[in-house]
């Protein structure tokens, strides 16, 4: 799945960095040297089946799981 966005590769980067799973506090501390609005990007990839986490939108306290790959 070519069509992702150089943030949305970022995620997915740091994601399969830490097994798969990380907390969103924790995902959010290592985007942001690099973009702001991750949860928009993480909406999206939830969207594209990439990724999977509680809610619409995650909170500071999700899990945020990596279900598919690129």
């Amino acid at each position: 799945m070519s069509d992702l966005t150089i943030e949305e590769e970022f995620i997915v980067k740091k994601l399969k960095e830490n097994d798969g799973k990380l907390n969103y506090k924790v995902l959010q501390t290592l985007c942001q040297e690099e973009f702001e609005g991750v949860r928009l990007i993480l909406k999206k990839l939830k969207g594209k089946n990439l990724v999977n986490y509680e809610g619409v939108i995650p909170g500071y306290s999700a899990d945020i799981e990596l279900t598919g790959e690129n």
